[in-house]
């Protein structure tokens, strides 16, 4: 597959993503975090084991092996972190969820200097104190001055929650070997939906206030995000590497903003300022820019002088 394939893929794979914002906000009204997360993914595992079986051809007993890890990765980043964003959803705007969540990919790095021994770089270091300044600009409206006398907005503290979260989720993922991305969600979705089966039927639903707006809320969020977005995004990663990948990642609270004003929400400018400074510092604190300049410098070297 050629990269600009594996653009347009990456781009509708972050649109999939912006969506399950959207719709989570409506849906969060009529069903709990824990009914909308158990139901996405038990109508995800039909499509997500024939998925990974024909394209990946895994060696099921070998992954059955790994169940441990695979249970832990179920436990984080299936039922805690879909907890946590739904809760927050809530609360909080699909825009200010979606712009803290894309702190993530500094604070995986930082976690990895902990908890994985890699190294930082000074740049790096500076780029997650720029994201977590951005992440600051948002939860304070913009009013830093008030940093310790602000009463912060329970949905934005929840999606702090997610993505550290999603972090230990990733960095145990790292840890498993033998095991296809795809193949590795199939597993670790089965066995998260049995452990939140009997705290789902406890809790009870009452299926008669649901409207078709929760429907179709949870069948996007099964069709789209959990399935179509994760075989696009392993697509794309094989065919262009997860590096250049990551930068679309950018685009989920771009969608998510974008969708927000076309259904009438204000998008405020520390939104704006701090969605700018937390991508700025995603773009320092994942290296990047270092990887961009080294690539100019090799090509600048390879052309004839």
């Amino acid at each position: 597959m050629g990269k600009y394939k594996a653009w347009i893929l990456l781009v509708f794979c972050n649109l999939f993503w912006a969506g399950n914002y959207i719709f989570g906000k409506y849906v969060i009204a009529e069903m709990s975090p824990l009914w909308i997360t158990f139901s996405r993914w038990v109508l995800s595992l039909g499509m997500l084991f024939p998925i990974a079986h024909f394209l990946e051809k895994p060696n099921w007993r070998h992954a059955g092996k790994e169940w441990p890890t695979l249970v832990a990765m179920g436990i984080l980043g299936v039922i805690g972190y879909n907890l946590l964003l739904y809760s927050a959803l809530a609360f909080t705007s699909p825009t200010n969820a979606a712009l803290v969540s894309a702190l993530n990919p500094g604070v995986i790095v930082l976690f990895s200097v902990f908890l994985l021994r890699e190294r930082i770089s000074l740049p790096q270091a500076g780029g997650f104190v720029v994201s977590l300044i951005g992440v600051l600009v948002i939860l304070t409206k913009g009013n830093l001055g008030q940093l310790f006398h602000t009463e912060y907005n329970q949905g934005d503290l929840l999606m702090i929650g997610a993505v550290i979260v999603w972090t230990l989720y990733s960095i145990i993922g790292k840890r498993i070997a033998g095991v296809p991305p795809i193949t590795a969600t199939a597993i670790s979705t089965f066995y998260s939906t049995l452990i939140m089966a009997p705290f789902a039927f406890i809790q009870g639903i009452d299926t008669g206030s649901i409207s078709m707006v929760a429907v179709t809320g949870i069948l996007y969020m099964t069709i789209f995000p959990s399935v179509g977005s994760f075989v696009f995004w392993n697509m794309s990663v094989r065919a262009i590497g997860a590096s250049q990948a990551g930068i679309f990642l950018n685009l989920i609270p771009v969608f998510t903003a974008l969708i927000s004003l076309m259904l009438g929400e204000t998008i405020t400018a520390s939104q704006v300022w701090g969605g700018l400074l937390v991508f700025a510092g995603v773009y320092l604190t994942t290296g990047m820019l270092e990887r961009m300049w080294a690539n100019r410098s090799n090509q600048q070297q390879r052309i004839p002088r």
